[in-house]
């Protein structure tokens, strides 16, 4: 069995998401109904539990574009800090100026 790197999970991950996320919310919706009787509710828990872990949006990790690293990482720009200070550097990054550093 050939290992996968966290950058290779992180997108099966996402894909998975994208494909269960109707589904999920459906079920979701079913659940919080409380118009609905126990057993459909507890049904739907039951089914939403089935699913596989992987889609939920909670289990994707925000990960660098450059590089793949997981921490210290900038929604806006999608990169980590590291990557953010040497393409900043380089001058790469719209808006970004060295200004001492």
């Amino acid at each position: 069995m050939a290992k996968t790197s966290a950058v290779e999970k992180n997108k099966r991950r996402r894909k998975l998401v994208a494909g269960q996320a109707a589904k999920r919310a459906a079920l979701k919706a079913i659940i919080m109904n409380q118009s609905l009787s126990i057993e459909e509710r507890f049904k739907a828990t039951l089914k939403l539990a089935e699913l596989p872990r992987d889609g939920s949006k909670t289990r994707i990790r925000n990960r660098c574009e450059v590089t793949g690293r997981p921490r210290a990482y900038y929604r806006k720009l999608r990169m980590s800090r590291i990557a953010l200070r040497e393409l900043g550097n380089l001058g790469k990054v719209p808006g970004i100026v060295k200004s001492s550093w």
